[in-house]
C-alpha cells in the first residue's frame, strides 16, 4: 500500500498518513519508528504491523483517561477498555504498562475508594458494596477496610441534620433509619446512635428547665 503523504493534525504529537484508500491517525514516535514518508510503499505485512501498532498506543492513551478521571482496579479498567471496543491483547497490554510504570496499583486504588467513602459518610457495608462495584480483588478487602475509623460521629451529624427540630414520630425515625441503613451503618450502630440522640435531647431539655 502506498503512502500519498503525512498531514498535520490539531494534536503536534499526531501525524494523519494518508494511504491509497486508508487512513491512520500516527504519533511521531510510530511515524519515526516505522520510516514513514511520503511516497514509499508498505506491503500486508508492514501495514498490518502498522496498524496493530496504533490500535495498541490507542488503547494505552485512552486507559491514561480513563485512569487519571477516576480510581480504577484492573478489572473495571479492562471491563470499560474492551467496551470501547480496544481488543482484549490491546487491553492487557495497556493495563500491563501501567503496572510497569506504577499508576495502577489495585491495593492503592481500594485504599482511596475507602477513603473517599468515609468522607462521603458512608458505613462499612456501603463500602464493601463500592469495592466489590468496583473489581477489587477480595484479597485486598481486609487491609482497605481497615481504614475505616470509628463512625459514631458521622452517624451523629446526619441524625442531627435529619432530626433536628423535627417532631419524633414513628414515620419520620423510621425513615431515618432506613437512610442510615442505605448508607451501610448496621442497625447496632444506628440503634446506638438513636440512643444517643435521644440522650443529648433529654440533656437539651433538662437545661433548658434549669434555666427557666
Amino acid at each position: 500500500m502506498r503512502l500519498e503523504r503525512l498531514e498535520a493534525t490539531q494534536k503536534p504529537d499526531k501525524i494523519r498518513a494518508v494511504f491509497d484508500g486508508d487512513t491512520l491517525t500516527v504519533s511521531v514516535p510510530l511515524c519515526v519508528q516505522f520510516s514513514l514518508c511520503a511516497g514509499m510503499e508498505l506491503d500486508e505485512a508492514e501495514m498490518a504491523a502498522l496498524k496493530a501498532a496504533v490500535a495498541k498506543e490507542a488503547a494505552r492513551e485512552r486507559a491514561v483517561r480513563i485512569l487519571t478521571a477516576s480510581a480504577v482496579s484492573e478489572r473495571e479498567l479492562e471491563k470499560r477498555l474492551t467496551q470501547k471496543g480496544v481488543l482484549e491483547q490491546d487491553a492487557a497490554d495497556a493495563i500491563g504498562w501501567l503496572k510497569e510504570h506504577r499508576f495502577l496499583d489495585d491495593a492503592a486504588t481500594a485504599a482511596q475508594l475507602v477513603d473517599s467513602a468515609v468522607r462521603r459518610g458512608y458505613g462499612r457495608a456501603r463500602i464493601k458494596n463500592i469495592l466489590y462495584e468496583k473489581g477489587i480483588p477480595r484479597e485486598l478487602w481486609d487491609e482497605a477496610l481497615a481504614r475505616i475509623p470509628q463512625m459514631d460521629d458521622a452517624i451523629d451529624r446526619f441524625l442531627a441534620q435529619r432530626l433536628r427540630g423535627r417532631q419524633l414520630d414513628e414515620k419520620t425515625i423510621k425513615k431515618t433509619v432506613d437512610a442510615l441503613l442505605r448508607r451501610g451503618f448496621s442497625y447496632g450502630e444506628v440503634r446506638d446512635a438513636l440512643r444517643r440522640y435521644e440522650q443529648d435531647l433529654e440533656l437539651e431539655e433538662t437545661m433548658t428547665e434549669e434555666l427557666e
